[in-house]
């Protein structure tokens, strides 16, 4: 039971969680049914433990030569490939209808376009061939703002698109700090991580261009759905970021490695700040 649970990739399930809920007050105004709160919870996490887990099926050949992957059930062995598969597909059919039967059908849709996208757009097609895998693939960690949004309304606005826009331009700043940290792992499996086939400073200089992006995206939101504490909130979370990239920027400028770590985990910290700004301040306003 737990080799299957690890299969969902778990940690990960929590960020995206994080940015599903305040989505979903922002969408109401306030509280949402809490029925369709749980419902979408409950719907959401299924749906991203189906990804996660067809993406171990797929990958199941380079996790087993990465140290940061290795612990994996399948480069363990301790699933079997077809076992992961039909988990991976059952979670996935039951995420998608459940969602439908307890939100909408727009939802539903969304969810299952989500759950694609990561399995066949990301770990299929770009992962292994691009530098720009995670830009592009990263679009899948994105969907749970929209899915909360039209779990609530049954349609969509522009609020929910600039929420999305966040967490794009975040991912490849966030991800890539931890690509730097696993260079040799990800080159030793012929995944072309931007920090493989690129400079330390050619990479950080795109974290910090993306990382500038993600403040503005979340200053955007503020005319557009938020109120003053969200923006004064944004400002210094966006100083923070940019801060601690532009640090970054100046080690390796200078012939150092730099802590490119702290910056992912002051990424994590970032986005869960600024989506919870999201729903303090709508109850504030």
């Amino acid at each position: 039971m737990a080799a299957y649970v690890a299969l969902t990739k778990p940690r990960i399930i929590e960020l995206l969680l994080v940015t599903t809920v305040p989505a979903m007050i922002l969408a109401a105004s306030g509280l949402p049914r809490w029925q369709t709160v749980v419902a979408t919870l409950i719907g959401g996490t299924l749906a991203a433990g189906s990804a996660n887990a067809l993406n171990c099926f797929i990958d199941r050949d380079i996790d087993a030569v990465m140290r940061r992957t290795g612990h994996r059930p399948l480069a363990r062995q301790d699933v079997s490939p077809n076992g992961a598969l039909v988990f991976g597909w059952a979670l996935g059919i039951i995420s998608v209808l459940s969602m439908g039967l307890a939100t909408n059908w727009l939802a539903a849709g969304l969810t299952a376009l989500a759950i694609a996208f990561y399995v066949i757009v990301y770990t299929m097609v770009l992962k292994r061939r691009t530098s720009q895998n995670i830009v592009w693939g990263g679009a899948a960690g994105c969907m749970p703002v929209l899915i909360g949004w039209a779990a609530v309304t049954d349609s969509l606005a522009w609020a929910p698109v600039v929420l999305f826009a966040i967490v794009f331009f975040w991912t490849p700043p966030h991800f890539w700090a931890l690509a730097i940290r696993y260079r040799e792992d990800y080159a030793r499996a012929g995944v072309p991580m931007l920090p493989v086939v690129a400079t330390p400073v050619q990479v950080v200089r795109q974290i910090v261009g993306y990382s500038y992006l993600t403040v503005i995206a979340s200053l955007v939101l503020w005319p557009l759905a938020t109120g003053w504490l969200y923006g004064v909130l944004a400002i210094g979370a966006g100083a923070a970021l940019l801060v601690e990239a532009h640090r970054l920027l100046a080690a390796v400028t200078a012939g150092g490695e730099g802590k490119p770590m702290r910056l992912f985990h002051l990424s994590n910290s970032y986005l869960a700040f600024v989506f919870v700004a999201v729903a303090v301040d709508t109850f504030v306003r």
